[in-house]
């Protein structure tokens, strides 16, 4: 009877522990902050261990997580270093502040924690630690983003006032568990031939994932995270190309819509820059079907910058690959987006910069006809809608201060000694195709400064060689007198179709010839 006595006052062990625990998932972290403020940090290893569910018996050697590194043995540090990062797996709602406050401070003075023990760098880590690392980043980083997180980049020039990024509300906890992972792999104390068992293809996948985030600051993180992966774990490169150009290809050809494009490209960039001479055919097939392509999307302007970098890296890498490229960019030069085509005039003055005199002759051709016709580009041309005058007057004003923006960026390609260079050991083939272009807009551009631009570079042609250029001023003048004649014997076929058919009598459902005079109506 006294035994039975004794044994009902001791604590007895929970059998429904797991199931409560199951249903509230912070409950461990409650426990163990009762335990801490019942028991004290310091007396805490002589009470009941409750915390088997989030600390795996097979891992962790009975270390109470909330004891500071400084007061255990450096032969307990690396148990307790699990413990730690074993309590951290435990997740939280930061959508409501009020919620769990205790239990997120603890949790982030605990993660703090761990950051300055990684920092330190005093003690090689376990595989215990490592795998409990990886699976703590795993279940605090790698989420689903709600479909309503994610939206499509806006193409270049709209002001959508909804276009905005998300920030993650748990962007404060997020930040500490990032800062964490990237000095983890960083750490000289992490040996990568054990660590790539546990941050391995799978890891890398989820990873990835991450970039459509459309927080900028998670995808700053995530970039510098991906980069230390890459250079810590040279087995894991050619599957994180891969992976890249699958994200790539995705974005291309299925969806347009990705938020870390810029991102992913500028960690390419650096890989790019570590390439080994020759290029393998891996690498120039990467350039054709990725980079390239990436030229077409409505909101390149969002990555453009990072995009040229990597082409102008690859050139850098081959300068046989020049011609290729430029290839590949008027394949996809903008006809309706003026914005794209000066930007895709600045790559292509880059490119011009780098080429070798081969590789520019190959070209030569077909990019100065494009750039003839963005020296008057046509493509901005308004509509004859039905609206008031004043607003046809305001779109008007506008495709010409757009139309002007494209002529001069193009013209101001002659500012560069280079390309001035390229195009006077190749007059003969460049002039007559350019010097169409530059008449057009010397007779009647209506903006003072294309119009200056112009008849500074058709004076250098002058100066470069007056016998071509007078040729090619005849031959002007000779095909506007033909275009002049072919217009009007046009005009004059026309009129009369429409004599022989204003005679024919209007019979049945014939169609009647209705005179533009009949048609015009008064506003």
């Amino acid at each position: 009877m006294m035994l039975r006595q004794i044994l009902s006052k001791l604590p007895r062990k929970s059998s429904k522990t797991d199931s409560a625990e199951s249903a509230r998932p912070e409950s461990p972290v409650t426990q163990q902050i009762s335990n801490c403020s019942s028991a004290g940090l310091g007396k805490s290893s002589n009470g009941p261990k409750r915390t088997s569910v989030v600390f795996p018996a097979s891992v962790v050697a009975g270390i109470e997580p909330l004891v500071p590194f400084k007061d255990v043995p450096n032969a307990e540090k690396m148990n307790l270093f699990v413990s730690k990062v074993s309590l951290c797996c435990v997740t939280f709602d930061f959508s409501d502040s009020s919620k769990n406050t205790l239990e997120k401070d603890v949790k982030r003075q605990t993660l703090l924690e761990l950051v300055d023990f990684v920092a330190a760098g005093s003690m090689r880590f376990s595989e215990p630690a490592i795998l409990a690392m990886c699976r703590m980043c795993a279940v605090n980083l790698f989420r689903v983003f709600p479909p309503n997180y994610r939206s499509n980049s806006s193409s270049i020039g709209e002001n959508d006032e909804n276009d905005d990024p998300m920030f993650d509300p748990a962007w404060p906890h997020l930040q500490i568990v990032y800062d964490l992972l990237l000095r983890f792999i960083n750490s000289t104390c992490l040996d990568a031939k054990v660590a790539k068992k546990y941050i391995d293809h799978s890891f890398i996948l989820r990873l990835l994932d991450l970039f459509d985030t459309e927080d900028p600051r998670e995808r700053e993180c995530l970039k510098t995270i991906l980069h230390r992966v890459y250079g810590k774990f040279m087995v894991h490169r050619p599957f994180i190309r891969k992976s890249l150009s699958n994200i790539f290809y995705r974005f291309v050809f299925e969806t347009e819509k990705h938020n870390g494009i810029a991102e992913l490209l500028e960690i390419f960039g650096s890989i790019i820059s570590g390439f080994a001479m020759p290029l393998k055919e891996e690498h120039k097939i990467f350039l054709w079907r990725v980079l390239i392509p990436l030229h077409k999307p409505k909101s390149v302007g969002v990555y453009f910058q990072q995009l040229s970098y990597c082409v102008i890296q690859f050139i850098e890498k081959e300068p046989r690959l020049a011609s290729m490229v430029m290839k590949g960019i008027l394949k996809y030069w903008p006809i309706t987006n003026s914005q794209k085509e000066v930007m895709f005039l600045g790559e292509l003055e880059e490119i011009l910069e780098a080429i070798s005199m081969v590789e520019f002759q190959k070209i030569m051709v077909p990019l100065f006809w494009r750039i003839g016709c963005c020296i008057n580009s046509f493509h901005f041309q308004t509509h004859d809608v039905e609206t008031n005058a004043k607003l046809h007057k305001v779109f008007s004003e506008l495709a010409l201060i757009t139309n002007c923006y494209v002529a001069e960026r193009a013209l101001f390609l002659w500012n560069n000694d280079q390309i001035v260079n390229l195009i006077a050991h190749n007059r003969l083939v460049i002039l007559p195709i350019i010097f169409p272009a530059l008449e057009k807009n010397a007779d009647n551009h209506w903006n003072q400064g294309v119009l200056n631009l112009t008849l500074n570079i058709r004076k250098m042609f002058s100066d470069m060689d007056e016998a071509l250029y007078l040729a090619c001023l005849d031959q002007f003048k000779e095909d506007e007198e033909k275009q002049s004649l072919l217009a009007e014997q046009r005009k004059e076929a026309w009129q009369r179709l429409e004599h022989a058919a204003s005679l024919k009598p209007v019979t049945g459902n014939t169609a009647v010839l209705v005179t533009p005079l009949a048609t015009s109506i008064a506003c």
